[in-house]
Parts: structure tokens; sequence; C-alpha cells
């Protein structure tokens, strides 16, 4: 849903972006969108809120902790501007969109940038000169390199947020340390590009991409239970893979399976040459690798949650929601 939302305010800004273009893109019923949001400005925050977190974990994962004033500012500045330049889509929605935002969103942001303010004001204690400046000098700094950001990415501009790094390091500690000070930062080689530590963990980023791109279908938990159960277990009939979905209607199984097929996640290895009475043998096709392995990288998330989206039960030992209550959520069957 998240991913969805994002999805959609990229597409059509902030504030033309409804609860029905989210959960068009999501997949989903108006009635999951409200059981798990009370209204789109709750949505879109929480949205903000994942994007944040992905950044939070970049700027853990940058080895600040123990370094000095102006290393920990110029590795934090890099760490961020790297995220955006892999992530453009995420750094419209944080800074460009953001400030379209309701309340909520427009509150986060605040605190966003005064926590970015507090560091900077850390700047105070290098030396007799910075003592002389005010918390006021940090959210001006701060201001001015957001405002320079936003601009390059409201542009659309190609080249990357990282070449500005010199150039907003030295505005950075220009009034802490001094005009020579300033221009070593413009001066000195960029960091090395490091990996990213925030796409193991999940989240928005993993998700912006549509995960059912291509299929022209809504995941129910039955259907995930079936694609999982035959990812695990190639070669499963009609039997074990209703076992698997917790359907025991044999026509029912018959029904969903031949649907899957069609749709090119599934592919039955007797083909037609089946002796009568002999049980259907399914493995997953290429694409329904895909579609398995993207429902498996969402359960880690939320195991156990009651609102634990497909896939989570069988991955925790039936921990996750009924079928019967994951299908109304849905909407679907």
């Amino acid at each position: 849903m998240l991913a969805a939302a994002v999805r959609a305010v990229e597409e059509l800004g902030y504030p033309d972006t409804s609860v029905a273009d989210i959960t068009s893109r999501a997949r989903v019923s108006r009635r999951t969108f409200y059981e798990l949001f009370s209204d789109r400005e709750e949505c879109l925050a929480a949205a903000l809120e994942d994007i944040l977190g992905l950044i939070a974990a970049e700027l853990a994962g940058a080895g600040l902790d123990g370094l000095a004033w102006r290393e920990r500012v110029r590795g934090g500045l890099w760490a961020i501007l790297s995220f955006f330049d892999r992530e453009p889509a995420l750094a419209r929605v944080c800074v460009v969109q953001a400030l379209r935002g309701g309340p909520r969103v427009l509150e986060r942001r605040e605190g966003v940038l005064a926590r970015l303010a507090g560091v900077v004001d850390e700047g105070r204690l290098e030396s007799e000169r910075a003592a002389r400046c005010t918390p006021l000098t940090a959210e001006g700094v701060v201001g001015a390199a957001f405002s320079i950001v936003y601009s390059r990415l409201l542009r659309g501009e190609r080249g990357p947020l990282t070449g500005l790094f010199g150039e907003l390091m030295g505005m950075i500690v220009l009034p802490y340390l001094g005009p020579a000070a300033a221009r070593r930062e413009q001066e000195r080689a960029v960091p090395v590009a490091a990996a990213s530590g925030a796409r193991a963990g999940g989240g928005v980023v993993e998700s912006v991409a549509d995960p059912l791109g291509g299929v022209s279908m809504r995941l129910t938990y039955r259907t995930a239970r079936v694609l999982e159960g035959i990812a695990e277990h190639p070669g499963s009939s009609n039997r074990e893979a209703g076992e698997c979905a917790g359907i025991s209607d044999p026509g029912q199984v018959s029904k969903l399976l031949a649907r899957l097929e069609r749709l090119g996640l599934l592919a039955n290895r007797t083909g037609g040459g089946r002796v009568m009475g002999e049980p259907n043998a399914w493995t997953l096709t290429a694409k329904g690798v895909v579609v398995a392995r993207n429902i498996r990288m969402y359960s880690p998330a939320v195991a156990g949650r009651e609102d634990a989206p497909v896939g989570v039960a069988s991955s925790v030992g039936g921990r996750g929601v009924s079928p019967s209550d994951f299908d109304t959520r849905l909407g679907g069957t």
C-alpha cells in the first residue's frame, strides 16, 4: 500500500492523489485501505515515514558515530545525497511533494529539518568564531541546502545531487570554520560510493516497482498460499496445492489452478500426455517464480501481525491472518 502511495504521488502529485489512486495501484479494495488508514493523509504520512526510515538506515550504516563534527556532517550529507541519487522517485516524494502535504506531513517535515539543524548547530563548539553563531545560523544553513536540493529535484535536472556535495559542505562549514575551511571542503575528494544498506531492510524502496506488474490479478490469501506451496514443493497435485491454501473443494482448487495457469504463473508438468487418473504436477513458470519471490519479500517485515499481507501465514508457521479474514480484506475469493 505504501509503495502504491509513492507511485501515485510521483505520478499525480500530492494534492491530486486520492484514495482511489492508491487502492487501484495497490490492487486492494477501499475497505482494505480504511482498515489500515483513517484517511489519505495518514497513508501518505506513513509512506513518508517509511522513506525517512530508509534514510535513517543509510545514516546508521555510514559509520558516523565518534567522528568529529565536520566529518559527521560530511558523511551524513554524502549518505543522503547518494540515497536520493539512487532513488529519485523517493527523493521527489520526500523533498518536493512533502512540501505540498497536509498538516501531519508538514509537521513531520519540520521535525526532520529541526533534527538536521540540531546536528549542524553542534558546530558552535568547534571554535571561538563558531561560538558567535546562533541556532538561527544552523536553521538558515539547513534551509538553504534543502532549498537547493528541492529546486534541482523540482526541475528534474539530470546531474547527480552528489555533484553539489563540495559546495554544500563549503556552505555549511563557512559560518563556523571560516572561508579557508570552506574552500578546503569544496576542493576535497568526494567519498567513495558505498553499497546501500537500506535496500536489505525492505520497505518502500523494494516496493516502488509494481510487484505484480504485467499480471492481471488481485492477489488473495489462497492464491498466495498456492504459489508459495508449489514453490516449496514443485510437482504438487491439485490436492496438495489445495492443502497449501486450505481449500478442500476439488472444484475450487481446479478453478484456481486453471486461472493461475492462464495467467502464466503455473505450468502442468504432465502436459497433454497425462494418463487418465494421473494427478497433475504443478510447477511455477519464470513469471510465477518472480511473483512468489515478491510475496516472500514482504513477509518478514510483518510476520505475526494481525494485518499481515500475503505469504505471512505459510512463512511463519500459520501465525498470519486466516483465509477468510484475508479474502474479506482484499475483497476477493
